[in-house]
């Protein structure tokens, strides 16, 4: 199954250093809620959609991390992992957000199918982002529209071999 991993910079440090990120994990993947959300609007949503809108799940996700995480860069960062469907198990909470899941396994650097980061244009709003995340999430409009203009950038698409590499840039 593929699950979207939400991460921070110092997560994919940790990644390519040990070869694995330790589960039990949080990740978004599609799952029957989401797709049940997704075919309750009125547009509904083809496969590849589905798994956008569970990558910009864990996008958002990341944002907390972020705020959590003072030495991570100021980027969302989101891994495309491949795991057994054995391995996930859906987050039955009403507060969860949409496709959240639980990874129970690690996840090995050769599970990882791509990274998502964002670029350096983006640090600014995310910098914004995470400041205001938790109030976002608590209802404000304000904090929202914050927390928008970072999600308005587009994660760029890194392989797996080129993860070493980026975080050298960073």
């Amino acid at each position: 199954m593929r699950v979207y991993l939400p991460a921070t910079t110092s997560v994919l440090g940790t990644l390519v250093d040990d070869g694995r990120l330790t589960g039990p994990l949080t990740a978004f993947a599609v799952t029957p809620g989401l797709r049940e959300f997704y075919a309750l609007s009125d547009a509904g949503a083809d496969e590849e959609e589905l798994e956008y809108a569970a990558l910009l799940a864990a996008a958002r996700a990341s944002l907390r991390l972020v705020d959590v995480d003072p030495s991570a860069a100021r980027r969302r960062v989101v891994l495309a992992a491949d795991v057994p469907d054995a391995a996930v198990v859906d987050i039955e909470d009403p507060d969860a957000d949409r496709g959240a899941v639980r990874v129970t396994g690690d996840v090995a650097l050769a599970d990882v199918a791509s990274a998502h980061v964002d670029d350096a244009e983006a640090e600014d709003d995310v910098r914004a982002a995470v400041n205001v995340v938790l109030e976002a999430d608590l209802g404000s409009e304000d904090a929202q529209f914050v927390v928008d203009q970072a999600e308005g950038h587009e994660l760029a698409w890194y392989a797996t071999q080129e993860i070493g590499a980026l975080l050298e840039l960073l």
